[in-house]
Protein backbone atom coordinates (compact mmCIF):
# COMPACT_ATOMS: atom_id res chain seq x y z
CA UNK A 1 0.00 0.00 0.00
CA UNK A 2 1.46 3.41 -1.20
CA UNK A 3 2.19 6.06 0.94
CA UNK A 4 -0.44 9.06 0.99
CA UNK A 5 0.68 12.21 -0.45
CA UNK A 6 1.52 14.93 1.93
CA UNK A 7 -0.47 17.91 1.69
CA UNK A 8 -0.03 20.77 -0.99
CA UNK A 9 1.57 23.50 0.35
CA UNK A 10 0.05 26.86 -1.00
CA UNK A 11 -1.56 29.92 -0.07
CA UNK A 12 -4.59 28.82 -1.49
CA UNK A 13 -4.86 25.14 -0.57
CA UNK A 14 -6.67 26.23 2.51
CA UNK A 15 -9.93 27.83 0.69
CA UNK A 16 -10.05 25.35 -1.79
CA UNK A 17 -9.99 22.54 0.80
CA UNK A 18 -12.64 24.14 2.66
CA UNK A 19 -15.02 24.38 -0.25
CA UNK A 20 -14.42 20.81 -1.14
CA UNK A 21 -15.07 20.12 2.41
CA UNK A 22 -19.34 22.39 1.51
CA UNK A 23 -19.68 20.33 -1.28
CA UNK A 24 -18.45 16.88 0.38
CA UNK A 25 -21.08 16.73 2.01
CA UNK A 26 -23.98 15.67 -0.87
CA UNK A 27 -21.21 13.09 -2.28
CA UNK A 28 -19.91 10.27 -2.14
CA UNK A 29 -15.94 9.36 -0.88
CA UNK A 30 -14.77 8.30 -4.37
CA UNK A 31 -15.83 11.93 -5.96
CA UNK A 32 -14.37 13.94 -3.14
CA UNK A 33 -10.98 12.44 -3.74
CA UNK A 34 -11.42 13.26 -7.35
CA UNK A 35 -11.87 16.95 -6.89
CA UNK A 36 -9.19 17.04 -4.12
CA UNK A 37 -6.98 15.47 -6.92
CA UNK A 38 -8.22 18.39 -9.02
CA UNK A 39 -6.86 21.07 -7.11
CA UNK A 40 -4.08 19.36 -6.15
CA UNK A 41 -3.18 19.37 -9.89
CA UNK A 42 -4.59 23.24 -10.66
CA UNK A 43 -1.86 24.36 -7.17
CA UNK A 44 0.46 22.84 -8.86
CA UNK A 45 0.49 24.51 -12.25
CA UNK A 46 -0.34 27.71 -10.27
CA UNK A 47 2.51 27.31 -8.01
CA UNK A 48 4.81 26.85 -11.07
CA UNK A 49 3.88 29.09 -13.70
CA UNK A 50 2.33 31.72 -11.54
CA UNK A 51 4.08 31.62 -8.23
CA UNK A 52 2.58 35.70 -7.84
CA UNK A 53 -1.02 34.23 -7.14
CA UNK A 54 -1.33 34.46 -2.74
CA UNK A 55 -5.25 35.33 -2.78
CA UNK A 56 -8.40 33.62 -4.39
CA UNK A 57 -9.44 37.29 -5.42
CA UNK A 58 -6.18 37.25 -7.26
CA UNK A 59 -7.41 34.53 -9.43
CA UNK A 60 -8.33 35.66 -13.22
CA UNK A 61 -9.29 33.71 -16.26
CA UNK A 62 -6.79 35.13 -18.57
CA UNK A 63 -4.07 34.15 -17.84
CA UNK A 64 -4.58 31.78 -15.26
CA UNK A 65 -7.51 29.34 -15.62
CA UNK A 66 -7.08 29.66 -19.93
CA UNK A 67 -2.83 28.69 -19.18
CA UNK A 68 -4.04 25.62 -17.19
CA UNK A 69 -6.34 24.74 -19.58
CA UNK A 70 -3.88 25.12 -22.82
CA UNK A 71 -1.53 22.66 -20.48
CA UNK A 72 -4.00 20.31 -19.79
CA UNK A 73 -4.61 20.05 -23.99
CA UNK A 74 -0.84 19.87 -24.07
CA UNK A 75 0.12 16.89 -22.01
CA UNK A 76 2.08 13.97 -23.15
CA UNK A 77 0.85 11.34 -23.32
CA UNK A 78 -2.75 13.46 -24.27
CA UNK A 79 -5.40 13.41 -21.74
CA UNK A 80 -8.76 11.86 -22.87
CA UNK A 81 -11.91 13.62 -23.26
CA UNK A 82 -13.70 12.74 -20.76
CA UNK A 83 -10.72 13.30 -18.02
CA UNK A 84 -9.95 16.44 -18.70
CA UNK A 85 -14.13 17.05 -19.01
CA UNK A 86 -14.05 15.76 -15.56
CA UNK A 87 -11.26 18.23 -14.42
CA UNK A 88 -12.63 21.27 -15.64
CA UNK A 89 -16.37 20.41 -14.19
CA UNK A 90 -14.57 19.92 -10.79
CA UNK A 91 -12.88 22.85 -10.79
CA UNK A 92 -15.89 25.00 -11.79
CA UNK A 93 -18.11 23.35 -9.08
CA UNK A 94 -15.26 24.35 -6.58
CA UNK A 95 -15.15 27.76 -7.97
CA UNK A 96 -18.76 28.53 -8.25
CA UNK A 97 -19.19 26.95 -4.48
CA UNK A 98 -16.33 29.96 -3.13
CA UNK A 99 -18.69 32.75 -5.07
CA UNK A 100 -21.75 31.65 -2.90
CA UNK A 101 -19.41 31.66 0.30
CA UNK A 102 -17.52 34.70 -0.16
CA UNK A 103 -18.48 37.89 -1.82
CA UNK A 104 -16.72 37.05 -5.04
CA UNK A 105 -19.76 36.64 -7.53
CA UNK A 106 -16.62 37.01 -10.59
CA UNK A 107 -15.25 33.75 -9.31
CA UNK A 108 -18.32 31.82 -11.01
CA UNK A 109 -17.07 32.91 -14.30
CA UNK A 110 -13.30 31.72 -14.07
CA UNK A 111 -14.47 29.05 -16.31
CA UNK A 112 -17.12 28.99 -18.52
CA UNK A 113 -19.78 26.20 -19.77
CA UNK A 114 -18.29 26.20 -23.51
CA UNK A 115 -14.67 25.55 -21.97
CA UNK A 116 -15.73 21.80 -20.85
CA UNK A 117 -15.41 19.54 -24.04
CA UNK A 118 -17.85 17.59 -25.23
CA UNK A 119 -17.63 13.85 -24.74
CA UNK A 120 -18.23 12.29 -28.02
CA UNK A 121 -21.42 10.09 -28.73
CA UNK A 122 -19.65 6.48 -28.67
CA UNK A 123 -21.64 3.04 -29.09
CA UNK A 124 -20.83 0.88 -26.37
CA UNK A 125 -18.71 -1.99 -27.04
CA UNK A 126 -20.33 -5.21 -26.31
CA UNK A 127 -18.19 -8.48 -27.01
CA UNK A 128 -18.35 -10.41 -30.12
CA UNK A 129 -20.02 -13.59 -30.28
CA UNK A 130 -16.46 -15.27 -30.35
CA UNK A 131 -14.52 -13.42 -27.85
CA UNK A 132 -18.19 -13.89 -25.44
CA UNK A 133 -17.56 -18.11 -26.18
CA UNK A 134 -14.15 -17.95 -25.80
CA UNK A 135 -13.89 -16.42 -22.66
CA UNK A 136 -16.59 -17.81 -20.67
CA UNK A 137 -15.06 -21.40 -22.27
CA UNK A 138 -12.15 -20.21 -20.36
CA UNK A 139 -13.83 -18.75 -17.22
CA UNK A 140 -15.25 -22.33 -16.88
CA UNK A 141 -12.06 -24.24 -17.68
CA UNK A 142 -10.31 -22.60 -14.97
CA UNK A 143 -13.00 -22.58 -12.06
CA UNK A 144 -11.07 -20.01 -9.79
CA UNK A 145 -11.99 -16.99 -7.79
CA UNK A 146 -11.71 -14.72 -10.98
CA UNK A 147 -13.03 -16.64 -13.38
CA UNK A 148 -16.41 -17.47 -11.43
CA UNK A 149 -16.23 -13.38 -10.34
CA UNK A 150 -16.40 -12.64 -14.06
CA UNK A 151 -18.78 -14.98 -15.03
CA UNK A 152 -21.30 -13.79 -12.07
CA UNK A 153 -20.80 -10.41 -13.85
CA UNK A 154 -20.98 -11.47 -17.18
CA UNK A 155 -24.80 -13.15 -16.40
CA UNK A 156 -25.59 -10.27 -14.28
CA UNK A 157 -24.53 -7.07 -15.99
CA UNK A 158 -23.51 -5.62 -12.91
CA UNK A 159 -20.38 -3.00 -12.40
CA UNK A 160 -16.89 -4.56 -11.16
CA UNK A 161 -17.33 -2.55 -8.15
CA UNK A 162 -20.75 -3.74 -7.28
CA UNK A 163 -19.21 -7.07 -7.51
CA UNK A 164 -16.47 -6.26 -5.43
CA UNK A 165 -18.83 -5.01 -2.97
CA UNK A 166 -21.68 -8.07 -2.99
CA UNK A 167 -22.27 -9.40 0.64
CA UNK A 168 -22.14 -13.06 1.27
CA UNK A 169 -25.43 -13.48 1.66
CA UNK A 170 -26.62 -11.51 -1.69
CA UNK A 171 -28.19 -14.26 -2.82
CA UNK A 172 -31.99 -13.86 -2.47
CA UNK A 173 -35.16 -16.36 -2.67
CA UNK A 174 -37.88 -14.40 -4.11
CA UNK A 175 -40.24 -17.46 -4.57
CA UNK A 176 -40.65 -21.19 -5.00
CA UNK A 177 -37.73 -21.67 -7.13
CA UNK A 178 -37.02 -18.20 -7.99
CA UNK A 179 -34.03 -16.61 -6.99
CA UNK A 180 -32.31 -12.48 -7.25
CA UNK A 181 -29.11 -11.06 -6.44
CA UNK A 182 -28.74 -8.04 -4.56
CA UNK A 183 -26.87 -5.64 -5.69
CA UNK A 184 -25.58 -3.49 -3.08
CA UNK A 185 -25.58 0.58 -3.50
CA UNK A 186 -23.43 1.27 -6.37
CA UNK A 187 -22.29 4.16 -9.07
CA UNK A 188 -25.25 5.79 -9.00
CA UNK A 189 -26.18 5.06 -5.21
CA UNK A 190 -28.72 2.85 -6.40
CA UNK A 191 -29.51 -0.73 -5.37
CA UNK A 192 -31.68 -3.90 -7.01
CA UNK A 193 -32.10 -6.99 -7.07
CA UNK A 194 -31.49 -8.97 -10.11
CA UNK A 195 -33.32 -12.22 -11.55
CA UNK A 196 -30.70 -15.29 -11.94
CA UNK A 197 -31.11 -18.74 -12.81
CA UNK A 198 -29.42 -21.95 -11.51
CA UNK A 199 -26.47 -21.34 -13.15
CA UNK A 200 -25.81 -18.25 -11.57
CA UNK A 201 -26.92 -19.43 -8.13
CA UNK A 202 -24.16 -22.10 -8.70
CA UNK A 203 -21.77 -19.86 -9.18
CA UNK A 204 -22.61 -17.44 -5.73
CA UNK A 205 -22.31 -20.91 -4.06
CA UNK A 206 -19.09 -21.78 -5.40
CA UNK A 207 -17.86 -17.79 -4.74
CA UNK A 208 -18.75 -18.96 -1.04
CA UNK A 209 -16.98 -21.88 -1.01
CA UNK A 210 -13.84 -19.42 -2.35
CA UNK A 211 -14.19 -17.01 0.49
CA UNK A 212 -14.48 -19.54 2.95
CA UNK A 213 -11.22 -21.59 2.32
CA UNK A 214 -9.75 -17.42 2.32
CA UNK A 215 -7.22 -16.91 5.26
CA UNK A 216 -9.00 -13.38 5.60
CA UNK A 217 -11.41 -12.91 8.49
CA UNK A 218 -15.05 -13.43 7.82
CA UNK A 219 -16.19 -9.39 7.04
CA UNK A 220 -19.42 -10.30 5.60
CA UNK A 221 -18.34 -10.12 2.00
CA UNK A 222 -18.58 -12.42 -0.86
CA UNK A 223 -14.83 -11.43 -2.29
CA UNK A 224 -12.48 -11.18 0.30
CA UNK A 225 -10.46 -7.59 -0.11
CA UNK A 226 -6.73 -8.02 0.27
CA UNK A 227 -6.22 -4.19 1.66
CA UNK A 228 -8.84 -2.12 0.04
CA UNK A 229 -11.67 -2.18 -2.33
CA UNK A 230 -9.62 -0.78 -5.09
CA UNK A 231 -6.97 -3.38 -4.84
CA UNK A 232 -9.67 -6.08 -5.16
CA UNK A 233 -10.75 -3.79 -8.69
CA UNK A 234 -7.48 -3.81 -9.77
CA UNK A 235 -6.30 -7.16 -8.80
CA UNK A 236 -9.91 -8.50 -10.77
CA UNK A 237 -8.40 -6.37 -13.84
CA UNK A 238 -5.29 -7.89 -14.05
CA UNK A 239 -6.67 -11.55 -14.08
CA UNK A 240 -9.27 -10.31 -17.21
CA UNK A 241 -6.10 -9.12 -18.88
CA UNK A 242 -4.14 -12.19 -18.14
CA UNK A 243 -6.86 -14.41 -19.32
CA UNK A 244 -7.27 -12.21 -22.59
CA UNK A 245 -3.42 -12.49 -23.43
CA UNK A 246 -3.38 -16.09 -23.05
CA UNK A 247 -6.85 -16.67 -25.12
CA UNK A 248 -4.83 -14.63 -28.00
CA UNK A 249 -7.81 -11.99 -27.60
CA UNK A 250 -6.99 -8.01 -27.52
CA UNK A 251 -5.73 -7.03 -24.59
CA UNK A 252 -7.71 -3.81 -24.52
CA UNK A 253 -10.96 -5.92 -23.14
CA UNK A 254 -12.19 -4.34 -20.04
CA UNK A 255 -14.78 -5.60 -17.38
CA UNK A 256 -17.26 -3.26 -18.23
CA UNK A 257 -17.70 -4.86 -21.66
CA UNK A 258 -19.10 -7.68 -20.32
CA UNK A 259 -21.39 -5.49 -18.62
CA UNK A 260 -22.43 -4.23 -22.08
CA UNK A 261 -22.64 -7.43 -23.21
CA UNK A 262 -25.38 -8.99 -21.16
CA UNK A 263 -27.78 -5.47 -21.75
CA UNK A 264 -27.35 -5.93 -25.47
CA UNK A 265 -27.87 -9.64 -25.08
CA UNK A 266 -31.74 -8.83 -22.69
CA UNK A 267 -32.60 -6.77 -25.29
CA UNK A 268 -32.19 -9.00 -28.18
CA UNK A 269 -34.26 -11.36 -26.18
CA UNK A 270 -36.81 -8.89 -26.18
CA UNK A 271 -36.57 -7.24 -22.47
CA UNK A 272 -38.34 -3.79 -22.03
CA UNK A 273 -37.05 -0.63 -21.79
CA UNK A 274 -38.37 0.20 -18.76
CA UNK A 275 -37.11 -3.27 -17.27
CA UNK A 276 -33.54 -2.88 -18.34
CA UNK A 277 -33.58 0.36 -16.90
CA UNK A 278 -33.92 -1.79 -13.59
CA UNK A 279 -32.09 -4.36 -14.64
CA UNK A 280 -28.63 -2.19 -14.90
CA UNK A 281 -29.78 0.37 -12.18
CA UNK A 282 -29.84 3.28 -14.16
CA UNK A 283 -31.55 6.17 -12.99
CA UNK A 284 -32.47 8.32 -16.33
CA UNK A 285 -33.54 7.00 -20.13
CA UNK A 286 -30.56 8.63 -21.23
CA UNK A 287 -28.12 5.96 -19.57
CA UNK A 288 -30.23 3.34 -21.02
CA UNK A 289 -30.53 4.71 -24.31
CA UNK A 290 -26.66 3.89 -24.75
CA UNK A 291 -27.58 -0.17 -24.60
CA UNK A 292 -30.22 0.64 -27.45
CA UNK A 293 -28.15 2.33 -29.80
CA UNK A 294 -26.61 -1.42 -29.89
CA UNK A 295 -30.04 -2.91 -30.94
CA UNK A 296 -30.21 -0.17 -33.67
CA UNK A 297 -27.71 -1.38 -35.76
CA UNK A 298 -29.31 -4.89 -35.23
CA UNK A 299 -32.56 -3.16 -36.76
CA UNK A 300 -31.02 -1.90 -39.61
CA UNK A 301 -29.12 -4.79 -40.36
CA UNK A 302 -32.89 -6.32 -40.46
CA UNK A 303 -34.17 -3.25 -42.13
CA UNK A 304 -31.91 -3.51 -44.99
CA UNK A 305 -33.10 -7.49 -45.08
CA UNK A 306 -36.64 -6.23 -45.21
CA UNK A 307 -35.55 -3.52 -48.30
CA UNK A 308 -34.00 -6.12 -50.44
CA UNK A 309 -37.59 -8.50 -50.25
CA UNK A 310 -39.72 -5.61 -50.88
CA UNK A 311 -42.86 -8.09 -50.46
CA UNK A 312 -42.58 -8.35 -46.84
CA UNK A 313 -42.87 -4.94 -46.17
CA UNK A 314 -46.93 -4.21 -46.25
CA UNK A 315 -48.27 -7.59 -46.51
CA UNK A 316 -51.07 -8.07 -49.25
CA UNK A 317 -54.35 -8.15 -48.11
CA UNK A 318 -56.75 -10.64 -48.31
CA UNK A 319 -59.98 -10.17 -49.73
CA UNK A 320 -62.38 -13.30 -49.68
CA UNK A 321 -63.97 -12.71 -53.31
CA UNK A 322 -66.24 -15.64 -52.86
CA UNK A 323 -68.04 -14.28 -49.74
CA UNK A 324 -69.26 -11.26 -51.76
CA UNK A 325 -72.79 -10.62 -52.20
CA UNK A 326 -74.62 -9.59 -55.42
CA UNK A 327 -76.45 -6.73 -56.46
CA UNK A 328 -75.84 -3.88 -54.53
CA UNK A 329 -74.70 -5.50 -51.59
CA UNK A 330 -71.54 -6.76 -53.79
CA UNK A 331 -71.00 -2.94 -54.74
CA UNK A 332 -70.62 -1.54 -50.93
CA UNK A 333 -68.71 -5.32 -50.17
CA UNK A 334 -65.88 -4.01 -53.14
CA UNK A 335 -65.71 -0.77 -52.07
CA UNK A 336 -64.96 -1.44 -48.41
CA UNK A 337 -62.26 -3.75 -49.28
CA UNK A 338 -61.12 -1.11 -51.67
CA UNK A 339 -61.19 1.37 -48.87
CA UNK A 340 -59.20 -1.08 -46.77
CA UNK A 341 -56.36 -1.83 -49.20
CA UNK A 342 -56.02 2.20 -50.00
CA UNK A 343 -56.08 3.38 -46.23
CA UNK A 344 -53.40 0.16 -45.53
CA UNK A 345 -51.06 1.67 -48.69
CA UNK A 346 -51.36 5.51 -47.37
CA UNK A 347 -50.31 4.61 -43.49
CA UNK A 348 -46.96 2.82 -45.07
CA UNK A 349 -46.32 5.98 -46.45
CA UNK A 350 -44.26 8.65 -44.73
CA UNK A 351 -45.53 12.33 -43.60
CA UNK A 352 -46.11 14.20 -47.19
CA UNK A 353 -48.61 15.63 -50.15
CA UNK A 354 -48.83 11.98 -51.16
CA UNK A 355 -50.36 10.90 -47.25
CA UNK A 356 -52.00 13.94 -47.57
CA UNK A 357 -53.90 13.79 -50.87
CA UNK A 358 -54.51 9.95 -49.98
CA UNK A 359 -56.02 10.58 -46.69
CA UNK A 360 -58.96 12.99 -48.23
CA UNK A 361 -59.83 10.39 -51.15
CA UNK A 362 -60.44 7.88 -48.26
CA UNK A 363 -62.52 10.05 -46.50
CA UNK A 364 -64.29 11.11 -49.44
CA UNK A 365 -64.69 7.31 -50.17
CA UNK A 366 -66.11 6.21 -46.39
CA UNK A 367 -68.66 8.99 -46.79
CA UNK A 368 -69.64 7.59 -50.16
CA UNK A 369 -69.72 4.07 -48.64
CA UNK A 370 -71.74 5.66 -46.03
CA UNK A 371 -74.66 7.04 -48.46
CA UNK A 372 -74.50 3.47 -50.02
CA UNK A 373 -75.27 1.46 -46.93
CA UNK A 374 -77.97 3.93 -45.66
CA UNK A 375 -79.88 3.20 -49.17
CA UNK A 376 -79.69 -0.25 -48.52
CA UNK A 377 -81.17 -0.21 -44.46
CA UNK A 378 -83.61 2.12 -46.24
CA UNK A 379 -84.61 -0.35 -49.13
CA UNK A 380 -84.80 -3.69 -46.64
CA UNK A 381 -86.74 -1.30 -44.38
CA UNK A 382 -89.28 -0.68 -47.21
CA UNK A 383 -89.47 -4.23 -48.13
CA UNK A 384 -89.98 -5.55 -44.63
CA UNK A 385 -93.22 -2.88 -44.42
CA UNK A 386 -94.19 -4.81 -47.64
CA UNK A 387 -95.68 -1.42 -49.29
CA UNK A 388 -98.29 -1.79 -51.92
CA UNK A 389 -98.62 2.24 -53.10
CA UNK A 390 -95.21 2.50 -54.26
CA UNK A 391 -96.34 5.74 -56.45
CA UNK A 392 -96.40 7.02 -52.66
CA UNK A 393 -92.37 6.79 -52.45
CA UNK A 394 -89.72 8.15 -54.34
CA UNK A 395 -86.37 6.61 -54.12
CA UNK A 396 -84.35 8.30 -56.19
CA UNK A 397 -81.22 10.13 -54.84
CA UNK A 398 -78.48 12.61 -56.01
CA UNK A 399 -76.14 11.19 -53.51
CA UNK A 400 -76.48 7.71 -54.62
CA UNK A 401 -73.60 6.17 -56.69
CA UNK A 402 -75.97 3.78 -58.53
CA UNK A 403 -78.85 6.42 -59.44
CA UNK A 404 -81.11 3.64 -59.08
CA UNK A 405 -84.55 3.75 -57.68
CA UNK A 406 -85.01 2.35 -53.89
CA UNK A 407 -88.25 1.66 -54.98
CA UNK A 408 -88.05 -0.30 -58.28
CA UNK A 409 -92.33 -0.98 -59.24
CA UNK A 410 -92.28 3.26 -59.64
CA UNK A 411 -94.55 4.39 -62.23
CA UNK A 412 -92.89 4.89 -65.59
CA UNK A 413 -93.37 8.55 -65.85
CA UNK A 414 -91.30 9.18 -62.77
CA UNK A 415 -88.41 6.81 -63.20
CA UNK A 416 -87.52 7.83 -66.78
CA UNK A 417 -86.77 11.42 -65.55
CA UNK A 418 -86.01 12.33 -61.89
CA UNK A 419 -85.92 16.17 -62.66
CA UNK A 420 -89.65 15.61 -63.86
CA UNK A 421 -92.43 18.12 -62.52
CA UNK A 422 -93.76 15.81 -60.39
CA UNK A 423 -90.36 14.78 -58.94
CA UNK A 424 -89.14 18.56 -58.65
CA UNK A 425 -92.57 19.38 -56.84
CA UNK A 426 -91.63 17.15 -53.83
CA UNK A 427 -88.77 15.82 -54.20
CA UNK A 428 -87.03 15.16 -50.28
CA UNK A 429 -83.39 14.62 -50.27
CA UNK A 430 -81.39 11.49 -48.32
CA UNK A 431 -80.83 11.11 -44.92
CA UNK A 432 -77.19 12.74 -45.35
CA UNK A 433 -78.56 15.86 -46.38
CA UNK A 434 -81.82 15.81 -44.39
CA UNK A 435 -83.04 12.97 -42.54
CA UNK A 436 -84.76 10.14 -44.67
CA UNK A 437 -87.35 9.81 -47.92
CA UNK A 438 -90.47 11.15 -47.56
CA UNK A 439 -93.89 10.19 -49.68
CA UNK A 440 -93.99 12.58 -52.76
CA UNK A 441 -97.70 13.45 -52.00
CA UNK A 442 -100.61 11.36 -51.09
CA UNK A 443 -102.31 9.63 -53.72
CA UNK A 444 -105.42 11.93 -55.06
CA UNK A 445 -108.51 10.30 -54.62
Amino acid sequence: MSARRPPLSHPLAPALDRAIDSLSAALNPETTRHYRGTVRKFLTYLGAVHPEVRLIDQLRRDPHLLGWMSCLRSQTPPLVTASCSNLLIHLRSIFQELAWTQPLPELAHLIRRQDVPRLPKRLPRPLTAQQDQLLQQEFLRRNDLGGNAFLLIRHTGMRIGECADLSYDCLRSTGPNQWAVHVPLGKLNTERLVPVDRFVCELVQRLRFFRSLDPLPADGLLLARPGTKEALVRQLRDYLHQVCHSLGLSTRLVPHQLRHTYATEMLRSGVGFAALMKLLGHTSPEMTMRYVDVALTDLRREFDLARSQPRHLVPQPKIPIASLRAGLDGVIDALLSAQHVLEMFRRALPNGASRTCLGRLSNRRRKRNVVLQSDQRLRESLEERNVSSHQNYFGHCRHSLLNQPVVESLPDRLRESPQSSFARKGRRRCRHCAVEFRALRKESR
